[in-house]
């Protein structure tokens, strides 16, 4: 049973609709998959009913955007409650967050000659509801000529260290563990081999996670070398985590795909899931 459980949509910095997302899901042999936007839920009822159309278990995902300093430590969560008043005091802040990081950046890109409006950012957004993600940012620079490509403009301008980075109103991982854990989910840590950490306070803070309720590791993910995939399922093992597995997929043409790399997931992680 072939699973893909980190996977976006144009709801936060995807490209492609849910519904085109379950057609991918069924032309690569995908049996479970998630829909795991970066701050929200909104594309997770869409995508639930195209998959149970064609016959694949939608698990309602999410990815949260969690940074300790400047260090990304990006958690995902699996089966939250939707209408869990946590839930919706999180949404509130990954909002009102966005909103601030983004007049942040605005700042700073236009003291360094690129004049972008908040109405510029606001048309690349798909959904009303969703956190105004900075690939927005970048992708309408871009559109404006200021850059080849989003992914020039953000890794020049806006990734940690670059001049118009901004740490603004992000959520530590301990939060986002608090959020999925009282709405009832199951949370994993996401692409460990992207942690900008040496691996001793890695290790550390996979530690103290796991003391905060963490109860996976993505071991299994595109972006990972065999090597890297290898040591983190003894990672998972060391420290009771159950091992997850997902593509990152973002885009219909990119170089990541659906259902890759191969994913068979545990009994144990099929339980978590609420799949049967």
């Amino acid at each position: 049973m072939k699973a893909d459980l980190h996977i976006h949509s144009y709801y936060s910095d995807g490209t492609v609709s849910p519904a085109e997302i379950a057609r991918m899901c069924a032309q690569n042999g995908v049996a479970v998959a998630a829909l795991t936007d970066h701050d929200n839920m909104n594309g997770c009822a869409s995508f639930a009913a195209e998959c149970a159309a064609a016959g694949i278990a939608a698990v309602r995902g999410i990815e949260i955007s969690a940074y300790t300093g400047d260090v990304k430590v990006h958690i995902l969560g699996y089966g939250l409650d939707a209408g869990c008043a946590k839930y919706a005091e999180f949404e509130k802040f990954a909002s009102d967050g966005a909103l601030a990081r983004t007049a942040d950046i605005l700042g700073k890109l236009k003291k360094r000659g690129v004049n972008l409006t908040f109405d510029d950012v606001i048309r690349e957004r798909r959904c009303p509801r969703s956190p105004v993600h900075t690939m927005y940012i970048a992708r309408a620079a871009a559109r404006k000529g200021y850059s080849s490509s989003p992914a020039a403009f953000y890794g020049e301008m806006l990734a940690p260290g670059r001049p118009a980075y901004s740490g603004a109103g992000r959520p530590s991982p301990e939060y986002a563990l608090e959020v999925i854990s009282e709405c009832g989910g199951f949370s994993s840590l996401a692409h460990p081999g992207r942690l900008s950490l040496a691996a001793g306070e890695k290790l550390k803070l996979i530690e103290e996670l796991r003391a905060c309720g963490l109860g996976g590791i993505e071991a299994v993910y595109s972006g990972h070398t065999a090597k890297e995939t290898a040591y983190y399922m003894e990672v998972a093992a060391k420290y009771s985590l159950v091992v997850t597995g997902g593509s990152d997929t973002h885009y219909a043409e990119g170089s990541r795909s659906v259902g890759v790399p191969p994913f068979v997931p545990s009994e144990e992680l099929l339980a978590a899931l609420g799949v049967n």
